[in-house]
């Protein structure tokens, strides 16, 4: 409303009035919250026993609110989010390429197990933010429109944050160069989100990593050297290979933006 209403309107309200319909009802009661004028003339406009009967009412509730408890201290909560829960598979990629760099040292003859590990090493603390599983509060999540692909990118972001780093040391500390664990981990990131879409980012994460591991890992320990795919050359490969699957994450997550409740499996 743009005008007080009457002070006869205020009170056909304040009456319940059936030649009042709902219409002006809510006009009546957006302009009263509003106006500390029209709520002193719907004050008088209310009969004695109703105005006596809310004084009564507020009289009790001011004496029950002095007369109670103090507030309760509120006390510190455990956490229990998502973040919390996939600490231990964070841990879990540090203890891998802990046991990586331990076993190079150990047995300098064989591949670098340090860049075998690497592409993989993400893959189940991504699958494990994404797990309906350890997200207490997955329904709420899959159901939002945050669930799309900023959600996606923010958790997947955050995995990387705690695990490039350690991949990192993990480098410096056997000599590889930063491109030969960086861009291979990055380019199974980017396929297994791709793939995420599809069948799950879980299901994804365990598929590329059983197939990175017999295919790639065992027959490298076995033939004692490193595949080609992790040799020097295979730089601009990889670095296309995580260009391209991350577009087609983008183009994916756009054109069909409910596909990504698929990774809540």
């Amino acid at each position: 409303m743009t005008t007080h209403p009457t002070p006869a309107l205020i009170s056909r309200y304040a009456s319940g009035g059936a030649d009042v319909d709902d219409a002006t009802v809510w006009a009546v009661e957006a302009h009263l919250e509003v106006c500390a004028e029209c709520r002193a003339v719907l004050t008088g406009a209310v009969d004695p026993g109703t105005r006596d009967l809310l004084d009564r009412v507020a009289d009790d509730l001011a004496a029950g609110i002095t007369a109670g408890p103090g507030p309760a201290r509120r006390r510190r909560r455990r956490r229990t989010g998502v973040a919390a829960r996939v600490l231990p598979w964070l841990a879990t990629a540090a203890g891998l390429m802990l046991a990586a760099v331990l076993f190079e040292k150990t047995f300098a003859s064989l591949p670098s197990l340090v860049l075998l590990l690497a592409p993989v090493a993400p893959l189940v603390p991504v699958a494990a933010v994404w797990s309906r599983r350890l997200d207490p509060a997955w329904e709420l999540t899959a159901a939002t429109p945050r669930t799309g692909l900023p959600l996606l990118m923010r958790r997947t972001l955050g995995v990387l944050i705690a695990v490039v780093p350690v991949l990192a040391v993990a480098g410096w500390g056997t000599g590889h160069s930063v491109g030969l664990w960086l861009l291979p981990a990055l380019g199974f990131t980017a396929g297994t989100l791709a793939l995420g879409t599809v069948v799950g980012v879980d299901r994804a994460a365990l598929a590329l990593a059983v197939t990175w591991s017999a295919g790639v890992v065992a027959p490298s320990l076995a033939g004692g050297q490193l595949p080609t795919v992790l040799t020097g050359n295979s730089l601009p490969g990889w670095a296309v290979t995580t260009v391209v699957l991350t577009a087609v994450l983008l183009v994916r997550a756009r054109r069909r933006p409910r596909e990504l409740t698929r990774t809540f499996r």
